[in-house]
């Protein structure tokens, strides 16, 4: 959790419900195993995306940036049974780890993993989502939003979650290197996004942030 000083970070996990055993396991196995394991989204947040699900209630959710699979668990435990859930990751090596949790949850039949770029993936999938979730290359955000958008992949209703829109706080400097792509990328979404009379966006300053875009 970003921004947010532990003792207050300890007095929010210790008032939020508790974390369930599947959920443990993998933050436990994300630490070991992974390179980067901080890109777990986490509890809080995961609790949080859990409820957001349960509110808007999609059918078919579309997941950019798979990890280990953690937020993948909490949208899929949110959604009815007759719901799926596609999550695409470019990193091959993590299909293992992917693989043994979404086959230990009770609700791992929502999920269908996908191996590849997202930008190359998703158009052959032949969906409409209800929400997605954006949490891939940073450099990608802005092609990510313009394959969704003009794409026909989202409709009237849909809402976007694109994850990590703070950016560490980058996103407020004074000047951005050429060379940080990343930043850059965020910096282009979030524009992109205010600037689109499609839809409406609320900054969520959760974790690293959360940009909720409703589509018009």
């Amino acid at each position: 959790m970003q921004n947010i000083n532990l003792e207050l970070e300890r007095y929010i996990r210790n008032l939020s419900s508790d974390e369930n055993e599947l959920l443990q396991a993998l933050q436990s196995e994300s630490q070991e195993r992974v390179v980067q394991p901080q890109m777990v989204s986490g509890h809080i947040q995961g609790l949080f995306l859990k409820m957001l699900t349960g509110m808007i209630r999609p059918r078919r959710v579309l997941e950019i940036g798979t990890f280990t699979g953690y937020a993948t668990l909490c949208f899929a435990e949110a959604m009815e049974e007759d719901g799926i859930i596609d999550t695409v990751e470019i990193e091959d090596e993590l299909e293992g780890i992917q693989t043994e949790f979404f086959a230990r949850s009770p609700h791992g039949h929502k999920i269908r993993r996908h191996t590849g770029s997202a930008l190359e993936v998703v158009p052959g999938l032949g969906e409409c989502y209800d929400m997605v979730f954006i949490d891939g290359d940073k450099r990608e955000y802005p092609d990510y939003y313009r394959m969704l958008m003009d794409g026909g992949l989202v409709h009237s209703g849909s809402y976007i979650l694109a994850d990590n829109i703070l950016w560490y706080g980058k996103v407020t400097a004074e000047s951005v290197k050429a060379s940080d792509l990343q930043t850059r990328g965020i910096l282009e979404f979030n524009q992109m996004v205010k600037d689109d009379p499609r839809v409406e966006n609320v900054i969520i300053p959760i974790r690293d942030g959360i940009n909720l875009i409703k589509v018009l």
